[in-house]
């Protein structure tokens, strides 16, 4: 099992795109959370020792990684990531994210 804290990659999260800023949900993404899960293990992540996050951060790294890997189903995210904090509103939100990204992934699927 591998364990990811968010708050090792900064203490302020910053948006949904690399390229509208820093510390993006699509860095976190691509640069920690994918390569992880290419071990084949669940992946940890630890969701506190951060101020907050933006919706669109939370989107982008859970509803991204779902689009990405094309899972759909919340087993599917749930048999590889484990969210972890100590408050519930940012696993609520991030499960919210997961949700939508497997019903889109859905709608799409030939």
């Amino acid at each position: 099992m591998t364990t990811l804290r968010i708050a090792d990659f900064t203490r302020y999260p910053g948006g949904r795109y690399k390229r509208i800023s820093k510390f993006s949900g699509e860095e976190y993404r691509d640069d920690h959370l994918a390569p992880a899960l290419k071990d084949g293990e669940v992946v940890v992540v630890e969701l506190d020792g951060t101020v907050g996050y933006g919706s669109s951060f939370l989107d982008e790294l859970f509803g991204g990684i779902v689009r990405k890997m094309r899972w759909h189903s919340v087993n599917d995210f749930d048999s590889h990531i484990l969210l972890q904090s100590k408050n519930r509103s940012f696993i609520d939100e991030a499960r919210q994210y997961v949700a939508e990204a497997v019903t889109s992934n859905n709608a799409v699927r030939p």
